[in-house]
């Protein structure tokens, strides 16, 4: 049987979203067949205001049957290791090499003031979490727990994603950035990395779309951290971000322009990029994006 870190190294190119949630959610899952059938070898999401993730992994799942789906990241704040690691075991048994877990700490402003739960630091947090799942009592008749990939962009969080879990799963980066983090993962872990699009738009509304898809990201430290790490200025990290951020993090363009970054991605090291489409505000699903790259990105 292929396993899900096999299976997305053999198909490298799928698609992170978050505008699945603006679905009814039997909509969400016909649209889930469709990418399934357009040839995209991975469907992640994330998790913040909206549906549970492993339920809506495994609803994912049921209405398609090749593609891989990934939790991009299920938050750790949001349930214990006990019922995570029973979650993502019978997820496993039901769609064996089909699934990988992404786990993250997600930032404190959404832990502390919307799941009234303290937010720790970071890494001893994921450290203590994995520690957790680890010693997890389960007596179901599931054996195998899927892939547990970890939101990582800072060398220390990604030297944690190397020595206890199957790889990392960074957000937001530039290819310099893969590069980077494949040198502290080293050759063996899974790196799967996200990368957004603007497809078919004048430089004006491609730079609104990545303005606004930045907004929410430049008020959080744990990506402001990373960015300036990667050599970026406080003048950059503006709410919605410069047009040198936006330039860095989006690329814009045809076809052709996204499947160059994406190569970018995979000589850095990535094993794996999902395109996160940007449609014309937060909520619209970028079905037509996702039909005219399917073709394009096929062969990487």
């Amino acid at each position: 049987m292929t396993t899900a870190t096999e299976a997305l190294r053999a198909n490298r190119v799928g698609l992170w979203t978050a505008a699945l949630e603006a679905l009814p959610a039997p909509a969400a899952q016909d649209a889930a067949t469709e990418l399934d059938e357009l040839g995209y070898g991975s469907l992640w999401f994330g998790e913040a205001y909206g549906r549970e993730a492993f339920t809506t992994a495994l609803a994912l799942l049921a209405a398609t049957g090749r593609i891989v789906v990934g939790t991009g990241i299920a938050n750790i704040y949001a349930r214990g290791a006990m019922t995570t690691n029973a979650a993502i075991r019978l997820i496993e048994a039901l769609t064996p090499g089909r699934f990988v877990a992404g786990l993250g700490v997600s930032h404190q402003a959404l832990v502390e003031r919307d799941r009234k739960v303290r937010y720790l630091p970071p890494v001893p947090a994921m450290t203590g979490y994995l520690d957790a799942l680890d010693a997890a009592p389960y007596f179901g008749a599931d054996p195998v727990r899927p892939p547990i990939v970890l939101a990582a962009l800072g060398p220390t969080m990604l030297g944690l994603a190397r020595d206890r879990a199957a790889g990392a799963h960074p957000y937001l980066v530039t290819p310099a950035h893969t590069a980077s983090a494949r040198a502290t993962l080293g050759p063996d872990p899974l790196l799967v990395v996200e990368q957004a699009v603007v497809l078919g738009q004048d430089r004006a509304e491609g730079l609104r779309r990545a303005h606004d898809h930045l907004n929410i990201y430049t008020g959080l430290p744990n990506y402001r951290n990373n960015w300036l790490r990667e050599g970026f200025a406080d003048a950059d990290l503006v709410r919605g971000g410069s047009e040198r951020l936006a330039d860095a993090l989006v690329v814009r363009g045809d076809e052709a322009a996204v499947v160059t970054r994406v190569r970018e991605h995979l000589e850095a090291g990535a094993d794996h990029v999902m395109l996160q489409v940007l449609g014309s505000d937060l909520a619209h699903v970028p079905m037509d994006g996702w039909r005219a790259l399917a073709p394009a990105v096929a062969e990487l």
